[in-house]
């Protein structure tokens, strides 16, 4: 009869050892990896947070209310904005724009536009293709509405905040 060779000669007492060692030196690559990339919280104070929102619904309740709407016209570095108000008084003569990409933030513009003529132009970087979001507001930022459009397919935006 021939001798057994030793278990650590053997195939199958590594096999299966090496399954538990590959999880530890997993687990301690993890934990170096979060240790040294903390991401913080999310929200400081969650009650500012709260009255921020209230304050942002507000501000579209109050849009809807003055019976605003915007239409928007983009062309390649020009964009054209025509403000319509259930009373022709409550258009400012200037309004802020800010074009942002949602998930791009170095590539977001924002722009005060002064009326001329009846409707508000501005000059624009070029806008890359892609969804991107357009928020509307008066200079005293008492209203605010909010659009989305994906270029460069639509080009003419209509921005509704009573939602009809």
């Amino acid at each position: 009869m021939s001798k057994p060779e030793p278990w650590y000669k053997q195939f199958w007492p590594w096999f299966i050892l090496a399954i538990p060692g590959t999880s530890i030196v997993a687990g301690i690559i993890f934990l170096m990896i979060s240790i040294k990339t903390w991401d913080g919280l999310v929200v400081d104070d969650y009650y500012k947070e709260g009255r921020a929102i209230v304050m942002t619904i507000d501000r579209l309740a109050l849009a809807g209310k003055l019976g605003l709407s915007a239409g928007l016209s983009i062309r390649d570095d020009s964009l054209t904005v025509k403000l319509a108000a259930t009373d022709p008084a409550s258009v400012p003569d200037a309004i802020r724009l800010t074009i942002a990409h949602p998930t791009r933030g170095g590539m977001d513009q924002e722009l005060v536009l002064r009326r001329h003529a009846g409707v508000f132009t501005g000059v624009i970087a070029p806008l890359h293709a892609g969804r991107w979001l357009f928020q509307l507001e008066d200079e005293s930022r008492s209203w605010r509405m909010n659009g989305a459009a994906y270029l460069p397919t639509e080009t003419e935006i209509r921005i509704d905040p009573s939602g009809s």
